[in-house]
C-alpha cells in the first residue's frame, strides 16, 4: 500500500525527477508530483511524493526531513486527506464585506440621493 508525503519548502528550480531521486534514498518510490500554478505554470514550492510501503514513508519522514534540497530545506510530513482540512474561508469572487449590506447601491431613490 502507498503512502502519501508532503514535501513543503522546495526551491522552484526543483524538478519532479530530482525530487523521486531524492527520496529514493529511503525506500522505493511510487510517484512524485510538484504542485504548480495553473496560470504561471511555476511550482508553488511544495508537493507529494507517494512511497511503496509505509516503512519507506516512515524512514523517508525520519530520515529526509530537514535535510537541503536545491539549496532549501525541506519538510516532510505525512499528507492530509482533503477532507481533514480546515476549510478556507474568504477570497476568491463574491468575498463581500461580511456585514450584508451587499454591494453596488445606486443610492435611495426614495430620499433624493
Amino acid at each position: 500500500m502507498a503512502k502519501k508525503l508532503y514535501v513543503g519548502g522546495l526551491s522552484y528550480n526543483t524538478t519532479e525527477e530530482t525530487l523521486k531521486d531524492f527520496f529514493s534514498q529511503a525506500g522505493a518510490v511510487e510517484s512524485a508530483m510538484i504542485i504548480t500554478d495553473k496560470m504561471s505554470g511555476r511550482s508553488k514550492g511544495f508537493g507529494f511524493v507517494e512511497m511503496v510501503s509505509d516503512e519507506d514513508a516512515q524512514k523517508a519522514v525520519e530520515t529526509l526531513n530537514g535535510q537541503e534540497l536545491d539549496g532549501r530545506s525541506l519538510r516532510i510530513d505525512e499528507a492530509r486527506p482533503m477532507s481533514d482540512r480546515p476549510r478556507r474561508s474568504g477570497g476568491g469572487f463574491g468575498g463581500g464585506r461580511g456585514d450584508d449590506r451587499g454591494g453596488y447601491g445606486g443610492g435611495n431613490r426614495d430620499r433624493g440621493w
